[in-house]
């Protein structure tokens, strides 16, 4: 049966109306009350917002044996019709080890190393740093195994020392999506559809712990075929997670702690609800490789089907301002939600 070209012409039309008009959501906090936009990134712009984001530039692997460079070119990071790419290219490229603000002396600077791929990694360090509010990022994933993408949270200013004494934050992460996964529940020759939620404590590596769950989509809703709403509600003693709205998770304070290295070695337990006391920023990258990804799933890097690309639609911080100060009063409770359990305390 042949289609007439008018009527092509109108459901094109009509397709990318609904591309474009699924890809606006409102700019309001999509559950609980009292949320309030403070800061926001649509990517509506013709260039990155460099008032909003910085880039890291270095070849270290992320401290977990990862195979990328970051790098700040148009070709790994850039904005176009409303979204943010950020690209992973298989290439062999030697650039500068660490941050350039990561090190102390001009020896360190000087280091250089080579990674088979290139990829990016944004910050809002000093430009967008928070404690307790609201964090909501639209996003659709890149798969294969090896591609492991990560919206999350680090320290601005490292108060309780060096991870994990100060915290991470993990929003979401996902590896290796679409491969057969290694889930033990799930029917055989499932998908990959996985993302994780996931906080870093405790004390300096290697005395530290990490608690989280993963949240499972639907066979139809993989994240690396669409996009989906990830957020997290961090309040004085509680963290939560959500995907699309669905609370998946929670961790509370009690089961949470920090522990700083001492001059002489020792270590002492920090008081109150540290490490997650003070303000952290965000970080969207796009990794290759690296320690988790590499070990699950079908094992290593596939290097085929690159260049391979993480998109984000919008990035949205609210306050509570029913009392900003502790970031409590705004959360709407699920009765799906799992209470993460710590490894260890």
């Amino acid at each position: 049966m042949s289609i007439k070209a008018p009527l092509l012409l109108m459901l094109a039309s009509a397709l990318s109306a609904c591309q474009q008009v699924e890809q606006i959501r409102p700019v309001t906090a999509s559950i609980g009350e009292g949320w309030q936009l403070v800061w926001q990134d649509e990517f509506n712009g013709s260039q990155i917002d460099s008032q909003k984001w910085s880039h890291e530039v270095n070849c270290h692997g992320g401290g977990n044996d990862e195979k990328q460079c970051y790098t700040a070119r148009a070709k790994n990071s850039f904005v176009e019709q409303g979204l943010l790419h950020l690209v992973a290219h298989k290439e062999q490229y030697t650039g500068p080890k660490f941050n350039r603000d990561d090190v102390n002396s001009d020896a360190e600077r000087a280091l250089t190393q080579t990674q088979s791929f290139t990829s990016a990694r944004l910050r809002s360090k000093g430009l967008g740093d928070w404690q307790y509010g609201r964090f909501e990022i639209r996003a659709k994933l890149p798969a294969g195994q090896g591609a492991w993408s990560a919206i999350w949270m680090l320290p601005t200013d490292w108060e309780y020392g060096r991870w994990a004494s100060s915290g991470e934050i993990d929003i979401m992460e996902a590896v290796n999506l679409k491969v057969p996964t290694d889930d033990k529940t799930a029917p055989t020759g499932t998908l990959e559809s996985r993302v994780h939620g996931t906080l870093h404590y405790g004390g300096p590596a290697p005395n530290n712990v990490y608690s989280g769950t993963a949240y499972t989509f639907a066979a139809d809703q993989n994240p690396a075929d669409m996009f989906h709403v990830y957020a997290l509600e961090w309040q004085q003693d509680e963290m939560r997670w959500y995907v699309d709205d669905i609370h998946f998770a929670t961790f509370k304070s009690e089961q949470w702690y920090s522990v700083s290295e001492q001059a002489d070695g020792t270590l002492l337990k920090n008081s109150g609800f540290a490490p997650f006391n003070k303000r952290f920023h965000m970080l969207l990258n796009f990794a290759i490789g690296g320690n988790w990804p590499a070990n699950v799933n079908e094992k290593g890097v596939d290097e085929s089907g690159f260049s391979k690309q993480m998109l984000v639609d919008y990035v949205r911080v609210f306050e509570c301002s029913v009392n900003p100060e502790t970031g409590k009063g705004c959360a709407t409770y699920q009765d799906s939600a799992k209470q993460i359990i710590p490894k260890r305390l």
